[in-house]
């Protein structure tokens, strides 16, 4: 053999075993990445794992975030609010919302399967809280009486859609006994004077 036939046999074989070495190096991979993400497979929930949340659940938690708001305004109207009236509307919402939080609670507790209301405020319902802490006065008297109107006012647009097409009997009848109360509530706001 001549010194060039030694060295085209011998590139020949180190590419066929550098080929080899290559295949195995990268099904090594695949499968160590297959492991990798079986794992953070395993870790990370699929849509299967988590569940959306139902439009039941979502109208409870609306209802409980409207509460709270008209709760936690409320009270501040009676620290920081200047006029009677805006006071005296202030002690109806309390005792209003404490009672409708009340009813809700009584019953998604009571449905099968159980619901919990999750009352956290949207983050127009918190901006507006942190808004009022800060005002007193007639300044908080003006502010609180348009919180007061557009908080009511969401929230009877949402009563009504879910009376309508509410996938829960119990909490639709819950939805519909509600409007009138709540469209008395906004009437009553709208008709206040700072």
């Amino acid at each position: 053999m001549t010194i060039r036939s030694t060295l085209i046999a011998t590139t020949a074989l180190l590419a066929l075993a550098g080929c080899g070495q290559k295949q195995d190096n990268s099904s090594a991979v695949a499968t160590n990445s297959a492991d990798t993400f079986n794992q953070a497979d395993a870790s990370m929930p699929n849509a299967a794992q988590t569940p959306a949340v139902s439009a039941a659940q979502s109208f409870v938690n609306t209802a409980a975030a409207s509460d709270a708001f008209e709760i936690e305004t409320s009270k501040l109207a009676l620290t920081n609010g200047a006029s009677a009236s805006v006071k005296s509307f202030a002690r109806k919402m309390i005792d209003a919302h404490s009672g409708s939080t009340g009813k809700l609670k009584t019953l998604t507790a009571e449905m099968n399967p159980a619901l919990t209301p999750d009352a956290t405020l949207s983050a127009q319902q918190q901006a507006t809280l942190d808004q009022l802490k800060s005002l007193k006065g007639k300044a908080f008297d003006e502010a609180y009486i348009v919180a007061q109107t557009s908080g009511h006012q969401q929230t009877l647009d949402a009563l009504k859609a879910y009376s309508t097409t509410g996938d829960v009997a119990q909490l639709k009848s819950f939805a519909t006994d509600l409007i009138p109360t709540v469209t008395a509530h906004l009437n009553m706001a709208k008709g206040l004077k700072a």
